[in-house]
């Protein structure tokens, strides 16, 4: 069985200065990519700020025989995102693969959340998703070819108690993953997200029993995977947690069609309409377009 090889390609990835990120760094690097280490090395509320992690997960790859440089920019506004990929030019002279992990937590039940939990949640999760991938997408479509994974999570997908911030943030690079994996489709860029549940500093507090089960070495291959040149997949969701894979998607219903729908057909056909039977899975407006047509032409 051949081994899939990253050689000659160019990581960049995000809070990897620990957890899953320095998981998937861990990995490319052990199979040949260069990789930029990035991290800020702030609290698990984003508070403060240190070298160290990125630091010392770039030497642990060099060490290790790998490539990698560190980087401590932050990815919440456009100077930081444009640094990080700086960082990767300015090393290796391109940019191949962009793995969006950076995230923090300011849980907070939704009635007593205030706008600095909001923001700074969304600033880092979502906002630095387009902060970092932007400029490495104008290298990307220049070349020819890119890798793309977000990190998104159930709590935004499914949603979980308390976290309307990070949830919100979460689901939001869903909707980035589908248009971008549209928009890159012609030029040879593949863009997948990935929902993790993994042991890290920001999690292990929560997992319960299973906490030991879900190490973040078990993750890094799907997400190695969806970065390969050989992953046929875009626009997808991936749940990785303790060894398995599953793949999550969003379905649509046949419905119920009236051309002369009334306020009392909706109540009285509900059922029909939330009926899973025979549902598609779209995979740009297009679908649901099509699904409407067979209505609108009979």
């Amino acid at each position: 069985m051949t081994k899939l090889s990253f050689e000659n390609r160019v990581a960049v990835i995000t809070g990897a200065g620990g957890g899953l990120g320095r998981e998937h760094a861990l990995l490319l690097a052990s199979r040949g990519a260069q990789i930029v280490v990035n991290d800020l090395g702030g609290g698990i509320d984003g508070s403060g700020g240190d070298g160290g992690p990125a630091a010392t997960v770039a030497k642990e790859i060099n060490d290790a025989g790998g490539v990698a440089v560190a980087n401590g920019d932050t990815v919440s506004t456009p100077e930081g995102g444009a640094a990080i990929i700086k960082t990767a030019l300015d090393a290796f002279g391109r940019v191949d693969i962009v793995i969006n992990n950076a995230g923090i937590l300011r849980d907070k039940t939704f009635h007593h959340m205030g706008s600095a939990e909001i923001d700074s949640v969304i600033d880092v999760h979502l906002k630095g998703a387009f902060y970092v991938t932007q400029p490495a997408w104008i290298k990307m479509r220049e070349q020819g070819y890119g890798r793309i994974v977000n990190t998104s999570s159930s709590s935004g997908i499914i949603g979980n108690f308390g976290q309307a911030n990070y949830g919100a943030a979460k689901m939001g690079l869903v909707g980035l993953t589908r248009v971008l994996a549209q928009e890159g489709s012609k030029h040879n860029i593949k863009v997948n997200a990935l929902a993790p549940v993994a042991k890290t500093r920001m999690t292990e507090e929560i997992l319960g029993p299973m906490v030991d089960k879900v190490t973040p070495d078990l993750v890094a291959p799907i997400v190695a995977w969806l970065c390969h040149e050989d992953c046929p997949v875009s626009g997808e969701i991936y749940s990785a947690a303790g060894g398995r894979i599953a793949r999550m998607f969003i379905g649509l219903t046949p419905g119920y069609y009236n051309p002369k729908l009334t306020l009392e057909d909706v109540r009285d056909n509900f059922e029909q309409i939330r009926n899973e039977e025979g549902y598609i899975v779209p995979v740009k407006t297009g679908d649901e377009f099509s699904q409407l047509m067979k209505h609108f032409r009979s």
